[in-house]
């Protein structure tokens, strides 16, 4: 496809209709508006990424598990996190085409491979997003000042979502002003705050990181470092959103790679500098770790800003979690709708149905509010339901990202070159096998049993839900066969 690929060079964006004409050469006209700049697509990826709720969610786990040095973790998934955004960039570049994961997968490998990286990245955003909603509830007990419980935490997940789907029906431009919105008042909440607890309520010098205050003594510190990195493997993802919303982006072959690698630098540098000031400004870690102070991030808050102050710093962290699961679905229903015009998925006559009014695909959206809506329904039947559910999300997602950063080493060593604006040029396999080993060795430390006290399946469970997951794709794959019903171009990035 290198001969349909135009290289754009300069800061302007290209006219409309040269973004039409390169879309129409990869085989596809499109309804979307282009009415998102770059940094509006950089908001979304920023959005979805979400330092502050990524932290905040996870923090008082990492420090109890690995103690200070679980701030290294942020650095080492940061690194490998951008590798794989380059390696994306590449891809992005040549085929910005709807949909992400999907369609990439699909130009590089083939409908098979295409099909089964969608699905396992569309239930894992979709348990994302009930995720995340969920997440919101405690937060707004707290400013309201009641105890949380299971039906007020559920019914605030709901109205998160219900907000959500309808800032995503006003169309792109309403989208992207909601995200640019939340990507200002999270990134100025992160700094603020940041600021503060360093300059007023620092407790410790910068030495802490490499102390671990008795962490892990029960066994490995390593395999305590390990369980504590999840909360950078959780945090890092998002900027995949950008490629997502491709035919909403002017001028994407040069402005999504860039978007991409600004999500990894901005919400990396607020994620690490929030975190670090909220370790420094911890009273006592040993009461964190041995699970006396069960809430470290509202203790910190409560200590530095008094009770009317933490209120207003939740009320980020609140908009953060609706700006996070605006970009989630925003992601997923452009996945979807992607899927759907190719014919590769059940109800694609909807699917890939557009309000002629909005430009979005409401069918696509409402997927996307329902099926999580259900997720947290489900949460009411059992107090485990919803994390059992949902604990395929992250390596869901990572397993999604791998498989996509496969097909890229695969097509490369079969002679493919990368021919959009953005190319890594000799710099390519090597940032693409590193990828590969960084996305892996995540993916199993996301798996790896941890808790072998507990009953088999809850030991086992993140490799159980991944493997029904993937399993009921290759059935379906297997039996209705949505690869022979597509004419859509599929493995075009290889030369014949």
């Amino acid at each position: 496809m290198a001969e349909t690929n135009a290289l754009r060079t300069g800061d302007e964006s290209s006219p409309p209709e040269d973004d039409a004409a390169a879309l129409a050469a990869l085989g596809y006209t499109s309804e979307y508006k282009r009415e998102m700049s770059l940094w509006g697509n950089f908001a979304l990826g920023f959005t979805y990424l979400s330092p502050v709720v990524g932290v905040y969610t996870l923090f008082g786990f990492a420090l109890a598990t690995g103690g200070p040095p679980m701030i290294w973790s942020l650095v080492i998934a940061g690194v490998g996190q951008l590798l794989v955004s380059l390696v994306y960039g590449e891809i992005v570049s040549q085929f910005p085409v709807s949909g992400g994961i999907y369609p990439w997968a699909r130009r590089l490998w083939g409908r098979r491979w295409a099909w089964m990286a969608g699905w396992v990245y569309a239930l894992a955003l979709l348990a994302t997003i009930a995720s995340v909603s969920y997440g919101a509830g405690p937060f707004v007990a707290l400013i309201l000042g009641f105890a949380p419980g299971t039906t007020s935490t559920v019914l605030c997940a709901l109205a998160v979502i219900l907000i959500a789907t309808l800032l995503n029906l006003g169309g792109t431009k309403v989208m992207t002003s909601a995200a640019i919105f939340g990507f200002a008042a999270e990134l100025a909440g992160a700094v603020v705050v940041g600021i503060w607890l360093l300059t007023t309520h620092r407790e410790h010098g910068l030495g802490v990181v490499l102390h671990t205050f008795g962490a892990g003594s029960s066994g490995s510190y390593t395999s305590a470092f390990l369980a504590s990195g999840l909360v950078g493997l959780y945090l890092y993802y998002g900027f995949e959103a950008c490629g997502d919303v491709a035919e909403e982006v002017s001028d994407p072959s040069r402005r999504i790679p860039k978007s991409m690698r600004m999500t990894i630098y901005v919400g990396g540098a607020a994620a690490t500098f929030v975190a670090v000031a909220l370790l420094l400004a911890v009273p006592d870690f040993g009461a964190v770790i041995s699970g006396q102070d069960a809430d470290p991030v509202y203790t910190v808050l409560r200590g530095a800003f008094g009770d009317i102050g933490t209120r207003i710093v939740l009320c980020v962290v609140l908009i953060s979690f609706l700006s996070c699961a605006l970009s989630l679905q925003a992601a997923g229903s452009r996945l979807l709708q992607s899927y759907a015009r190719d014919r590769m998925i059940f109800g694609s006559t909807y699917l890939a149905r557009f309000s002629p009014a909005r430009h979005v695909p409401p069918y696509a959206l409402a997927v996307t509010a329902i099926l999580p809506a259900l997720v947290i329904l489900g949460s009411t039947i059992s107090a485990n339901a919803l994390t059992r559910i949902v604990s395929f999300a992250a390596l869901g997602i990572y397993v999604g990202f791998q498989m996509v950063v496969l097909a890229a080493l695969r097509a490369r060593l079969r002679g493919w070159r990368p021919s959009g604006t953005f190319r890594l040029g000799a710099w390519g396999l090597p940032v693409n096998i590193a990828a590969l080993v960084y996305g892996v060795a995540a993916a199993v430390n996301m798996a790896w049993p941890r808790t072998p006290d507990a009953a088999w399946y809850d030991n086992y469970l993140v490799i159980i839900s991944a493997a029904l997951v993937i399993g009921l794709g290759l059935v379906y794959l297997f039996v209705a066969k949505p690869d022979r019903r597509s004419q859509a171009p599929a493995g075009d990035a290889i030369p014949s």
